[in-house]
């Protein structure tokens, strides 16, 4: 296999200037864009054609921005004004942000764009992107029941969203088998091994699991914060076979399954477009995690961490043309506090959703981005958010990918500004000492800033 060395484009970012920002060559929507990228990893060919030159360049020392003359007077006044609130001492010192005009090539606006932060949760947007990319919108997950050798075995197939209700059928459709075979006792096992150990990232620490992520398995069910899933889940799957008439000897074990084994039942899951989309509603490390060992898989990459992150940055890089200047990225979730994404990068990877082209593939991330004051999401009112002066005004106005972590807060999106233009923005403080309410009553003041309903 060959394989095509594209360095990462050229910078060419000069915040507060207008961007010589050639996009990366136009591939179909979805499947295209996926046989674009399998090309990258398999075929040489005769030029980067789809590495477009990055919006952003690294330059070192990149401070606050100048408002040079081109700018409308609202503009103007936004970056005025912003250039006075990122200073709000509820930040910190640590602070990074950036705010571009998504249909005039322009950044209005950058505070220290270049500076590597914890992105926390934003990083969910880019593992998104290459999931959606990689395997496409409409890709499906399945988990298999086999039969063979007197036990039934539950085959992990990534699908994170798996229920009680999922297995209850799956232990049905079993049950009518093994008493059509005249079989009355079964064993139970569960085989896992779509994806290999380490079960933990780099940079996690040992408070997150098992409640905030678990260790990343194929096979789990409602979302349980457990340490062997893969385990509970074929207990699950147990106890609905024993209701359904059944008996079930012994514990639940693990085992590889074999290829002679009999199919007995399947279950398929939601539509990845939709699983992104739970995904950034909730911000939801435990699918996080396991759509880029997916993706891994999708790109013909071992199912680990680093063969995930591997493929995310070719995606954005080789696809998309995106600038990975200081990226460092060790999971899919942002749970890792070694993970580092400038805020100029961020942006540039939420300017794509705005892009028609890339709809059809990424149009789930756009409208998985919570909203401001939307109940029920990162969002909403039961996190306080949007609900102060300085932000009431943009409920509803506001779609943005939130993120939190000890030291760490950060808030990327997209609003319709003063102009009715769409603005992308990103900002991330790291190392504020303040309360984590008032940290993100001032990010939600910035993003109301960039509305314009907060001048």
């Amino acid at each position: 296999m060959t394989e095509i060395t594209a360095e990462t484009p050229e910078n060419t970012f000069v915040p507060g200037g207008r961007r010589r920002h050639r996009k990366p060559r136009q591939n179909g929507p979805g499947t295209g864009l996926r046989r674009a990228f399998v090309l990258t990893l398999t075929v040489p060919v005769a030029s980067a054609a789809l590495a477009g030159p990055s919006a952003f360049a690294a330059g070192k020392g990149v401070g606050t921005t100048a408002r040079p003359d081109y700018l409308d007077d609202g503009d103007q006044q936004m970056a005025a004004s912003l250039e006075t609130r990122v200073l709000d001492q509820r930040l910190g010192p640590d602070v990074s942000g950036v705010v571009l005009d998504a249909d005039s090539d322009t950044v209005i606006w950058g505070h220290n764009a270049f500076a590597a932060l914890m992105p926390a949760s934003n990083a969910k947007v880019a593992t998104s992107i290459a999931a959606l990319t990689v395997l496409g919108p409409h890709h499906r997950f399945t988990t298999k029941v086999v039969y063979g050798s007197g036990t039934l075995t539950l085959v992990g197939g990534g699908d994170r969203t798996l229920t009680t209700a999922d297995l209850a059928e799956l232990a049905k459709t079993a049950a009518a088998g093994l008493k059509a075979a005249r079989l009355a006792t079964v064993k139970v096992a569960v085989d896992d091994s779509l994806f290999p150990e380490p079960t933990l990232a780099h940079g996690w620490n040992d408070g997150y699991y098992p409640d905030t992520v678990a260790p990343v398995r194929a096979l789990a069910v409602d979302g349980h914060g457990v340490h062997d899933t893969s385990i509970d889940a074929g207990q699950v799957f147990a106890r609905q076979l024993a209701a359904g008439g059944v008996t079930v000897s012994g514990d639940v074990t693990r085992r590889a399954a074999s290829p002679s084994d009999v199919p007995v039942a399947r279950h398929t899951s939601a539509p990845l477009s939709d699983i992104v989309h739970t995904m950034l509603k909730h911000s939801d490390n435990n699918i996080a995690e396991t759509l880029l060992r997916m993706t891994a898989l999708g790109a013909r990459r071992l199912a680990t961490f680093e063969g995930g992150t591997e493929v995310v940055r070719r995606v954005l890089s080789r696809v998309y043309g995106v600038s990975l200047d200081k990226f460092e990225l060790y999971d899919g979730s942002g749970l890792s506090r070694a993970d580092r994404i400038p805020t100029a990068t961020l942006a540039q990877i939420l300017e794509l959703l705005t892009q028609p082209r890339y709809a059809h593939t990424l149009g789930s991330i756009r409208d998985g981005l919570p909203v401001s004051g939307e109940a029920g999401s990162t969002l909403g009112p039961e996190y306080g958010r949007f609900d102060d002066a300085g932000s009431t005004c943009a409920v509803g106005k506001v779609h943005a990918k939130t993120g939190t972590l000890t030291g760490a807060i950060a808030l990327s999106g997209l609003t319709q500004g003063k102009d009715g233009r769409w603005k992308v923005f990103s900002f991330v403080e790291n190392g504020s000492t303040a309360d984590p309410n008032a940290i993100k009553d001032a990010m939600d003041g910035l993003a109301a800033t960039v509305n314009g309903c907060n001048p």
